[in-house]
């Protein structure tokens, strides 16, 4: 890509829409659009092959258009499953259609199977049953994967898919109803302090663990794959290491100047109880993480507050 590359990001307006956002601002990227941002209906076939016909993207980073935590997912499965499928539907077909040169298809990790071998490896791909709290958008990602491929397939089109680790970072969502749990953690612990509550509630039993990728650490992820992966083939991007959701909570609360009790409440879900990525293959290719855990916390968190101040 070059700085006057025509590039297309979907998302919500999420921590994947919007790093990518700021790397390329950053990098004085002239010709840089967004679903959200160009408000484009993502969700009409029509309005998105007039947009396709007017701008030529030349390269697409496909992300979803509906995302969260385990709460929303089961608020809104319906819709999970439904704008995530017929937006990813009509970026795919427009792209091809317009001669894009490349698009990145971004999953998630919860199209593997509830049971998976740890650290999941990419074959574990439609080898089991999916965890049922995400199923509808798990079952709109694994289509979105199969969607890719079998554009390649057939007509050769350079589509990769990618499956990275929980994203988090600076202009993740932290609304506590919609986001996942490292946002709504440090939404709750530092409504907490402001408060001076003695007591912050976290749902399930703080037993799961989960595996974060840092913003910048996913951009440069995802940039070094364009370059370098060039099959139908899924590969993960993840850092190789997890944390339980307890261990998580202790973090924040840490970061966040919290000195009071984190209590648990076992009737909320957990979810799937592990899900670390096989990043053996990127890891391979030469690419690594730069940001760890506790720094990363700490930056996201400072953001967090300059921005609610």
């Amino acid at each position: 890509m070059h700085r006057d590359s025509r590039i297309l990001i979907i998302g919500h307006q999420d921590s994947l829409e919007n790093s990518f956002w700021n790397y390329f601002s950053a990098q004085k990227f002239s010709q840089v659009y967004t679903n959200s941002r160009s408000r484009l209906d993502v969700l009409s076939q029509s309005k998105v092959e007039k947009f396709f016909k007017k701008i030529q993207p030349e390269y697409v980073f496909l992300g979803s258009v509906r995302s969260g935590g385990i709460a929303v997912n089961q608020k809104f499965p319906a819709e999970f499953i439904y704008e995530n499928l017929q937006a990813q539907n009509n970026i795919l077909q427009s792209a091809y259609k317009n001669g894009v040169k490349k698009l990145v298809y971004l999953g998630a990790s919860c199209v593997y199977p509830k049971a998976a071998k740890q650290p999941i490896p990419e074959e574990s791909l439609m080898t089991g049953v999916m965890e049922q709290t995400s199923e509808p958008y798990s079952l709109a990602k694994l289509a979105g994967i199969k969607l890719c491929q079998t554009y390649r397939a057939q007509y050769g089109f350079d589509a990769i898919s990618i499956i990275p680790a929980t994203l988090y970072g600076p202009g993740s969502d932290t609304n506590i109803e919609t986001a996942h749990v490292m946002g709504a953690l440090m939404a709750k612990f530092h409504q907490a302090v402001k408060d001076n509550n003695s007591e912050v509630t976290v749902w399930g039993t703080g037993k799961p663990r989960r595996e974060f990728l840092y913003v910048d650490d996913f951009v440069a992820g995802v940039l070094f794959l364009m370059k370098k992966h060039h099959s139908g083939e899924l590969i993960n991007l993840g850092v190789g290491t997890d944390i339980t959701i307890k261990e998580l909570a202790v973090a924040v609360a840490k970061v966040s100047g919290f000195k009071g009790k984190i209590a648990f409440d076992t009737t909320k879900p957990d979810g799937s109880m592990r899900k670390l990525l096989d990043s053996s293959k990127v890891m391979k290719l030469g690419w690594k993480p730069k940001v760890n855990l506790e720094t990363g916390i700490r930056l996201t968190y400072e953001s967090y507050r300059k921005e609610v101040q």
